[in-house]
């Protein structure tokens, strides 16, 4: 995503017009219009000044990207109640549907014999609850993944 639209979604998610940004920066709003569409960039004490007015670091501004916003307010938001209702698996597999027909297929008995191995280890060795040993188990393997450079993805 380029800093403009950064800047836009911003300002957009911000609930802020143009010429409100402009106000309160002392700049035009065709300035923030340019910005907007990379026609210019801010200089470095103005892109601060949106980070702050955004409520953003500057680094989150020029990564700003509304829709990972958006997706971690609802995960944020979401209570445990409503996250036990959900059924994960059925819902991600209508991204991925290898979750819905891999029981079919694989022998889950086997993988997870060894996974509770791996669990129980976690949870002896460093004292985490079956939530935290799952989510350590989970972030391994995403880093076994990102790692493999077999190019398995």
């Amino acid at each position: 995503m380029s800093l403009g639209n950064c800047l836009f979604n911003a300002r957009k998610k911000s609930g802020l017009s143009q010429e409100e940004v402009a106000g309160k920066l002392g700049v035009s709003r065709q300035t923030i219009s340019k910005w907007e569409t990379d026609e210019t960039l801010p200089d470095i004490r103005q892109a601060k000044k949106l980070a702050v007015l955004y409520h953003l670091s500057l680094d989150e501004l020029i990564d700003f990207d509304a829709e990972v916003d958006e997706i971690r307010n609802v995960i944020a938001n979401t209570s445990e109640e409503t996250q036990q209702k959900v059924d994960w698996t059925k819902l991600w597999a209508e991204k991925y549907p290898v979750l819905a027909s891999y029981p079919e297929t694989v022998n889950v008995d086997t993988y997870a014999c060894e996974l509770k191995k791996l669990l129980t280890r976690l949870k002896a060795e460093y004292g985490y609850n079956d939530m935290d040993a799952l989510l350590v188990l989970k972030d391994i393997l995403g880093h076994v993944w990102n790692t493999s450079g077999d190019g398995a993805h």
